[in-house]
């Protein structure tokens, strides 16, 4: 996981931003002159990078989530097993074995990802 994900996303950062300089400034002449040098080129990247980031990011939850949340729900046996159950619990469609057999299920997933376990 660190490598797939934490260091991967780095180091492609870095082969993005190394790439970038070598066919775009150093192709350009007029581009090198206000751009003379690679840390330059990735200081002035970055600066426009991270705010465009965090306003993608910020749109994305705002907008986007919520409909990959709700999407998810909706194909989730999971979650309509426990609408379900909950709805026959207070209808008095579930037995009192189901109720036991499903809070028993549930008692161990929370035993599962206690915290500090």
């Amino acid at each position: 996981m660190g490598h797939s994900i934490y260091l991967m996303f780095i180091l492609t950062f870095v082969n993005f931003i190394l790439i970038a300089y070598r066919l775009l400034i150093e192709k350009i002449p007029f581009l090198q002159e206000f751009i003379p040098e690679l840390w330059i080129f990735a200081l002035t990247f970055l600066g426009f990078y991270i705010p465009a980031a965090i306003i993608i990011g910020f749109w994305h939850r705002k907008t986007q989530l919520k409909v990959e949340t709700t999407l998810s729900m909706y194909q989730n046996p999971f979650f309509a097993k426990v609408f379900r159950t909950m709805l026959d619990i207070q209808t008095g469609k579930a037995t009192k074995e189901e109720i036991e057999e499903y809070r028993q299920f549930l008692i161990k997933i929370e035993k599962k990802f206690e915290v500090g376990k």
